[in-house]
């Protein structure tokens, strides 16, 4: 018999990464990480065959750690999946939200539901990670704790369910890209594609407006660009973009042909299909 292969995600058991893949690698065995840097290295020596890795939030904006570890890993976005966030309040059974006196979740977790926490007068408390605090609840069992988690955790850490979608905004939704050791093209010519890559422009003045010139021009939408220095040094700086097409579409042929012109290096992250998620 065949082991499963393996998906890796960083957070505990529960969390929103682990929700992701349960949904579109049920047949997978889920490999909890501590961090982001043991989730790449995981995947890098062969431990798992995927990664699940969140790389933008509606209300947080992008996952900085990511755009640090992705340039160098030697990995390849495969897939993209786009994940509606739902935060639970959840206590030890027999308890009630009248009885619940501190809150504990992740920062951004606490910082997106503070209705509820200001309404019920909670005191919140800082766990390293949604599903965390659920397990740290369960393992405390005392009725004045509540953890805010995603549903997924109440029935892995034995919680009841003290209030349902309680996040603030309704549109809180994370992007999360799929990684592999493999560069696994998508087809030309078979539904939507998005293509990642990373530049680095030359230091030359209005380089960057001149890169770019070639994606308007040859009417191919941009849909993310964002920057981050390399090495510490504050004049050298690389980009992040994602197109939409494929680069044997005639279009991004020519503007990644005009982009060579401009810069010192292109990498092609990814190229993979849209999540229907965009239409």
């Amino acid at each position: 018999m065949t082991s499963p292969r393996r998906i890796a995600y960083q957070g505990e058991p529960g969390a929103n990464s682990h929700q992701v893949c349960a949904q579109h690698y049920p047949d997978w065995e889920p490999l909890p990480c501590a961090s982001f840097e043991d989730v790449f290295a995981a995947v890098e020596g062969g431990e798992a065959d995927l990664a699940m890795i969140p790389i933008d939030n509606s209300i947080a904006g992008r996952v900085a750690d990511i755009h640090h570890f992705l340039p160098g890993s030697g990995l390849h976005i495969v897939a993209e999946h786009f994940l509606r966030i739902r935060f639970h309040l959840m206590g030890v059974p027999g308890a009630t939200l009248d009885q619940v006196r501190t809150v504990h979740s992740h920062v951004h977790a606490l910082g997106q539901c503070r209705k509820i926490i200001r309404e019920h007068g909670l005191v919140p408390l800082i766990s390293g990670d949604t599903a965390g605090a659920a397990r740290e609840v369960a393992e405390a069992g005392d009725p004045t704790q509540a953890a805010i988690s995603p549903p997924m955790a109440a029935a892995i850490y034995g919680l009841e369910v003290l209030a349902e979608d309680i996040e603030d905004e309704e549109h809180n939704t994370t992007r999360f890209v799929v990684l592999s050791r493999d560069l696994v093209q998508a087809p030309a010519g078979n539904g939507p594609v998005v293509t990642s890559f990373i530049f680095n422009v030359r230091n030359l003045p209005a380089a960057l407006y001149k890169a770019l010139g070639g994606f308007a021009t040859n009417g191919v939408n941009m849909t993310k660009l964002e920057s981050y220095m390399v090495g510490g040094h504050f004049a050298a700086t690389q980009f992040l973009a994602e197109v939409d097409g494929h680069p044997d579409d005639p279009g991004l042929a020519r503007a990644l042909e005009e982009l060579a012109f401009f810069t010192t290096e292109i990498k092609i992250l990814g190229v993979y299909p849209a999540d229907a998620f965009r239409s």
